[in-house]
């Protein structure tokens, strides 16, 4: 099977060849890999290995220059570097002194779909080739903790909901819409749509049931719709221990939950699969706060048998990484995911 094949297989409860396997990384631990493989790009890497990894597709953006130093939303970033890379981390947040709706309307400007040029999508589609294509989605507190800052964002759940539903609102409109375009352009061919929010801690939610429900879910169900009008499948992506909301989230439409952390409360692999396999495609699993990045090759080769007997039982597997993969993990160890999954991942 092609990789797309071997992806819609699984999504549609058939049987493929093997379990498919995806991969997610940062780009220091590609390029750590990528030299201890000998290979000069990630297509190299993803033949050597068999991964069937997701082809994106999305616009180009073409709208107002943003001032020097910031980003579309008017956000200021700084690189931070530590031991194994850099990341980019937030330095203002644009909405943070505003006490209410009308303060945000008066004085911020707000996206527009039409900032992005959306004619490129067919190109980028044919170009995938065999892989599954991945298209359109929301995150949309991620963005909204960046505008109001982290901790007013989490305050604004109880203090300010309006701010909440109102920001919320103008992000899941964007999503929307920006994704309905995608669409437009590649009919048929867009395969999963992320509808993600990280709604978990290590051991418990980050919200309650009633916030997820009142500010999170009527927006995330608007576009599991829309995706699914599309003929894609919602990949949803939420960290943590977010088990006690898994039900709500199948009840609104999901059709993979990723990223399957089993060491958080409550995530036990055989739970998880028995009380929703038969509702859910399982992708991840493959932990990578030890595992990866701390444990033996031996320890991944035996972590990835026990997800494949455990959530690949049946089917609705796929094979990847819970989250992405850190330059701490030795590339050994993500050699040893991957062999071991092409080589144990028959069904």
């Amino acid at each position: 099977m092609t990789p797309r094949e071997r992806w819609l297989a699984v999504l549609t409860r058939q049987k493929p060849d093997r379990v498919p396997m995806d991969y997610w990384a940062t780009p220091e631990a590609s390029r750590n890999l990528m030299q201890y493989l000998g290979c000069s790009s990630m297509e190299e890497v993803y033949d050597r290995l068999h991964i069937d990894a997701v082809a994106g597709v999305g616009p180009r953006y073409v709208g107002p220059p943003p001032p020097e130093g910031q980003d579309i939303w008017g956000v200021r970033h700084r690189q931070i570097e530590y031991e194994t890379g850099v990341y980019s981390e937030p330095v203002n947040h644009p909405l943070a002194a505003c006490n209410s709706v009308d303060e945000i309307e008066a004085s911020y400007v707000w996206p527009s779909p039409d900032w992005w040029d959306y004619s490129d999508i067919p190109q980028q589609a044919d170009k995938a080739g065999d892989r599954p294509i991945r298209g359109g989605g929301s995150e949309p507190f991620l963005q909204y903790c960046v505008l109001r800052g982290l901790e007013q964002a989490m305050m604004d759940l109880i203090e300010n909901p309006d701010i909440v539903e109102y920001g919320l609102g103008k992000l899941f409109d964007l999503a929307y819409e920006m994704t309905a375009r995608i669409y437009e352009q590649a009919p048929g061919k867009v395969m999963i749509t992320y509808i993600a929010e990280d709604m978990g801690s290590q051991e418990s939610l980050l919200f309650s049931p009633a916030q997820i429900k009142r500010f999170l879910l009527p927006g995330m169900k608007r576009m599991i719709d829309l995706a699914h009008q599309a003929g894609a499948y919602v990949f949803h992506h939420n960290d943590g221990a977010v088990r006690p909301i898994i039900p709500t989230m199948i009840e609104a439409g999901i059709d993979v939950l990723n990223p399957i952390q089993w060491r958080c409360t409550g995530m036990d692999r055989e739970g998880l699969k028995r009380d929703f396999g038969d509702r859910l495609v399982f992708h991840g699993g493959v932990d990578n706060q030890y595992t990866l990045a701390r444990g033996t090759a031996d320890e991944v080769r035996a972590e990835v048998e026990d997800n494949l007997r455990i959530l690949g039982e049946g089917g609705g597997y796929i094979l990847a990484p819970c989250h992405n993969i850190q330059a701490v993990s030795p590339p050994q160890n993500v050699v040893a995911m991957y062999e071991t999954g092409y080589l144990r991942g028959r069904l």
